[in-house]
């Protein structure tokens, strides 16, 4: 296929999205799209993640620290002023949050930013370690985030949060962003570098020697995925309109973990897939705890139900397909064509296996 109908194609599917995306807008309730918003900001933290872990192989468990980061960072440069001096009650917020207002975009890439800021300063030295001691090192740095946000006052307002933030996040946010990180990470793992990573992943000794600078590449890698995280980070606080230290413990790390490993280590079609199914199934089984009739046995109400079905359904993926829904297939025109033509013409493809 020539890359001139690739570009066509994908072009026409944008604009596809788009016009989904103006009918979704106007058709469905603020609940469904609360549900499609929340899945689209978790396949913007699954693939971020999925670049360091799936595509790098270092074992980060600090994701929900370069949210956090994002999300205050984001919210106190929106929050209009007096929004700021009512909600700061214990102490006066420093200058120059005191005073700043900045247009929402402008303030998600400061966002993201400041979170890839940090990923370079936390990526030198705790890059060097491997493994599970990797994965201890970043949660520390997780925790490090959250207390520290507990109790600098002047800056989050400690423990009561932020509130008052503008609701900014929509459709066209979070599913635009969604194609953005998509398509930089894709064109990041197709270059050198994303060659460079996955030799690492493979073997760091093997790869050292043909000469890939290790520490290089794993803190670009480290910091594009915080830059990323930073941005999720910021439109989950403009869809919540409300953050406080406790949205970012190591239960979101883990929820973006699992949309990661359900989707496929290396895949970012899976990651894409398994966070809107991730939402989905949560949401809707809710009914589950409230009990159900299958009219040969009726089950009570049950708090707690939902979790466990759902927890049984992972174990039920994982046991069964250990390389994820998509294990480190992608999605591209080529292969969709393939595939079509496979179920028109079975005897043909029947054929060329023989052949």
């Amino acid at each position: 296929m020539s890359k001139t109908k690739k570009q066509l194609l994908t072009t026409g599917a944008l604009i596809l999205l788009g016009i989904c995306i103006l009918w979704a807008q106007s058709n469905f309730n603020n609940y469904t799209l609360r549900i499609l918003n929340l899945s689209a900001i978790y396949a913007i933290l699954g693939v971020s993640l999925n670049l360091i872990f799936g595509f790098t192989g270092q074992f980060s468990l600090g994701h929900a620290g370069f949210m956090a980061i994002g999300a205050y960072t984001t919210s106190l440069l929106i929050i209009p002023k007096y929004y700021k001096e009512m909600t700061f009650l214990i102490e006066p917020l420093i200058w120059p949050f005191s005073v700043l207002q900045l247009p929402f975009i402008v303030a998600l890439l400061l966002g993201g930013l400041f979170a890839a800021i940090f990923a370079i300063i936390i990526g030198l030295p705790v890059l060097r370690l491997r493994g599970d001691y990797l994965g201890i090192a970043t949660l520390g740095f997780a925790e490090i985030i959250r207390v520290i946000a507990n109790n600098i006052p002047q800056i989050t307002n400690g423990a009561l949060g932020l509130k008052g933030i503008p609701a900014y996040t929509n459709l066209w946010w979070t599913l635009g962003f969604t194609v953005f990180t998509i398509f930089v990470i894709k064109r990041l793992i197709a270059s050198s570098y994303g060659r460079a990573l996955m030799a690492i992943r493979e073997n760091e000794i093997a790869a050292e020697a043909i000469g890939v600078s290790l520490t290089y590449h794993k803190v670009m890698s480290f910091t594009v995925s915080a830059f990323f995280a930073g941005i999720g980070g910021g439109l989950l606080a403009s869809l919540l309109t409300t953050i406080d230290p406790r949205a970012f413990m190591f239960v979101m790390t883990f929820n973006i973990l699992i949309v990661v490993v359900i989707g496929g280590l290396g895949s970012i079609t899976g990651t894409v897939i398994a966070a809107f199914l991730f939402n989905f199934m949560l949401e809707y089984l809710r009914p589950i705890e409230q009990g159900f009739d299958l009219g040969f046995i009726s089950f009570p109400e049950i708090p707690g139900l939902r979790m466990v079905t759902f927890s049984l359904a992972l174990l039920v993926v994982i046991i069964y397909n250990q390389n994820g829904l998509m294990g480190k297939l992608e999605f591209t025109w080529q292969g969709l064509f393939d595939f079509i033509d496979r179920i028109k013409n079975p005897k043909n493809s029947d054929e060329k296996g023989v052949s």
